[in-house]
C-alpha cells in the first residue's frame, strides 16, 4: 500500500501536462518565450541586403561625392578651425545619407522579427541579477545539455551552408569579378555592390531556413520546460479560486454578519408570521416609504425560533399562519416588498395587529 501511494505521488509530480493559460502568462511576464535569435539575424540580413540592392546606385553616388569633395575641394582648403568643422559636417552628412537608411531598415526588420515571434512584450525581468546563474553545477549542466548540442550543430550547419553558398556564388561570378581589374572605379563599385547584395540575399535566405527550424525546436523546448504536473494544476486552481476551507469560513462569516444584521431589524417589525415552529417571517409596513409591507427578516428552524424570541422580547406581535408563512419565506427576499397575491392576507393580519396595539 505504501509503495502504491509513493507511485501515485511520483506520477502526480511528473510534469506531463500542457501549461495552463495562467502559467503561460506568468512565464511571459518573466520574459520567457519561444524565440529564435537566428530569425532576427536572418530577417535583418535579408532587409539590409535588399536595401543595398535597391539603393545601390544612390549609395555609390554618395561615395563618389565624398571622394570628389575630398580631392576637388578639401585638398585645396586651408586647414583652420572653421574649415575642419566644415569638412567634418559635410562628410558626416554624406555618410549619414549612406548609413541612415540601412540602420533604419535594420531596426524595422528587428522589430518585425521580434513581433512575429513574441508580440508586444516589455519586461525587465531578464536583466535582473540571479545568483543561480553563478552556480557552477548548473553551468556544467547547461554546457553538456541537449540545448548546447543543438546550438553546436546549428552553428556548424550555418557556417557550412554560408561557406558553400559563398563559394558557389563567387565561382559562378568569377569572370565578372576578374573584370573589375580593368573597370572604372564607378563600375567596380557597382559590380561589387551587385555581387555582394545578391550573395547576401542568398545567404540570408539560407539562414532564414535554418532559423525557422531553430524556432520550431525552441518552441518545442519552451513547451517542454513549462509543462506542469497534475499537482501543479491543482495548486494553481486552488490559488486562483482560494482554499475551499478558507472560502467556506469566509462564507460562514458572511452568513453570520447577514444574520446579525437581520436580527437587528426584528425589533422594528410590525408583525412576525410563523408556521409556528419551522418558519418565521417578520414584516414592517411604512406607507411613507413603501407601497407594501417589506420583509425585514426570515428564517427556518433555529433562525425562526430566534426571530420569535427577539420578537417576544421586544413586544412584536406574532401571528400563526402556516400557509402564508411558508409562501412568504419561499417567494420573498429580505428587503423586498411582498408580492401582490399576499396583499389581502397580510392586510388582514396587520389590521388585527393594529387593533391589538390600539393603533386604529
Amino acid at each position: 500500500m505504501i509503495k502504491y501511494r509513493l507511485d501515485l505521488q511520483f506520477f502526480a509530480g511528473e510534469k506531463t501536462e500542457k501549461a495552463t493559460p495562467k502559467k503561460r502568462q506568468d512565464v511571459r511576464k518573466k520574459g520567457q518565450t519561444a524565440k529564435s535569435q537566428d530569425i532576427n539575424t536572418a530577417v535583418i540580413l535579408l532587409f539590409v541586403f535588399a536595401v543595398l540592392i535597391f539603393l545601390g546606385p544612390s549609395i555609390i553616388q554618395n561615395f563618389l561625392n565624398i571622394f570628389l569633395m575630398t580631392f576637388e575641394k578639401y585638398f585645396l582648403m586651408d586647414l583652420t578651425e572653421n574649415s575642419l568643422e566644415t569638412i567634418a559636417i559635410e562628410t558626416f552628412l554624406q555618410l549619414l545619407k549612406i548609413i541612415a537608411p540601412i540602420f533604419l531598415v535594420a531596426i524595422i526588420a528587428a522589430l518585425i522579427a521580434n513581433y512575429i515571434q513574441v508580440g508586444v512584450l516589455f519586461t525587465g525581468e531578464p536583466l535582473k541579477m540571479k545568483l543561480e546563474k553563478l552556480d557552477p553545477i548548473k553551468g556544467f549542466k547547461r554546457i553538456f545539455s541537449l540545448r548546447a548540442i543543438v546550438e553546436l550543430v546549428k552553428s556548424i550547419l550555418k557556417v557550412s551552408i554560408i561557406g558553400v553558398i559563398g563559394f558557389i556564388f563567387l565561382q559562378n561570378n568569377l569572370p565578372e569579378i576578374l573584370n573589375l581589374i580593368t573597370s572604372t572605379p564607378a563600375n567596380s563599385l557597382a559590380a561589387v555592390a551587385s555581387v555582394a547584395g545578391k550573395m547576401g540575399l542568398y545567404m540570408g535566405g539560407a539562414l532564414l531556413f535554418i532559423a525557422i527550424l531553430d524556432y520550431m525546436y525552441q518552441k518545442y523546448d519552451f513547451e517542454k520546460n513549462i509543462r506542469m504536473s497534475k499537482q501543479d494544476i491543482k495548486d494553481e486552481h486552488k490559488n486562483i479560486e482560494g482554499d475551499p476551507l478558507i472560502k467556506s469560513r469566509i462564507k460562514q462569516r458572511q452568513r453570520e454578519i447577514a444574520t446579525r444584521r437581520m436580527m437587528e431589524e426584528v425589533p422594528k417589525a410590525d408583525v412576525v408570521i410563523t408556521n409556528p415552529t419551522h418558519y418565521a417571517v417578520a414584516l414592517k409596513y411604512d406607507e411613507s416609504k413603501a407601497d407594501a409591507p417589506i420583509v425585514v427578516a426570515k428564517g427556518v428552524d433555529f433562525i425562526a425560533q430566534k426571530i420569535k424570541l427577539i420578537a417576544k422580547e421586544n413586544d412584536v406581535v406574532t401571528v400563526e399562519n402556516r400557509p402564508l408563512a411558508r409562501s412568504l419565506y419561499a417567494e420573498t427576499e429580505i428587503g423586498q416588498e411582498i408580492p401582490e397575491q399576499f396583499f389581502k392576507a397580510v392586510a388582514e393580519i396587520l389590521a388585527y395587529v393594529y387593533r391589538v396595539q390600539k393603533k386604529i
